[in-house]
């Protein structure tokens, strides 16, 4: 079992890694979210040179704004002091390979269902990056003098190419 094999990880050294984490603050050092996909092959921490209390990461699949991204940026800037969003998709996410009809006719096929939630596919990230920082900045609820940036990560040589906002 995964879960097993993660938890004899945690006792052989990872329950020490968490203790180093204590007295950090809760307010990112670096007062910047980043958002980027779930994909297992993206390391953020070792990506960006991050350590421990230096920013907020939330993932997804795709690393797309939704709802939920919307509200924890929202608590981190508002609580937590957060000014900087750095957006960041990558070239060849699974995302890119269906659409969300295509997907919601499978589960309804398999579970008798269609799903309440959308999946945010999409087919370009560049086009995806650029819709969501124009989404983040008319967000009533983020504040008016956030820095946001997005950009997509080539997995097979690191490259971060920055998405123009105004393109």
């Amino acid at each position: 079992m995964a879960i097993d094999e993660l938890l004899a990880r945690h006792e052989a050294g990872g329950r020490a890694a968490v203790a180093r984490g204590e007295g950090l603050s809760a307010v990112p050092a670096l007062h910047t979210v980043l958002l980027t996909c779930m994909d297992c092959r993206i390391d953020a921490y070792s990506a960006f040179g991050l350590a421990p209390g230096e920013v907020h990461v939330l993932r997804n699949a795709g690393g797309v704004v939704t709802d939920d991204v919307v509200r924890s940026m929202t608590i981190s800037q508002r609580k937590l002091q957060t000014r900087e969003v750095l957006l960041v998709r990558h070239a060849g996410c699974g995302l890119t390979s269906f659409t969300e009809e295509e997907f919601a006719e499978e589960l309804a096929d398999d579970t008798g269902m269609q799903p309440p939630w959308r999946t945010y596919a999409f087919g370009d990230p560049v086009v995806g990056v650029r819709r969501d920082m124009a989404l983040l900045r008319r967000d009533p609820f983020l504040r008016p003098d956030t820095s946001i940036r997005g950009f997509v990560l080539d997995l097979q040589d690191g490259h971060l190419q920055e998405v123009d906002a105004g393109a």
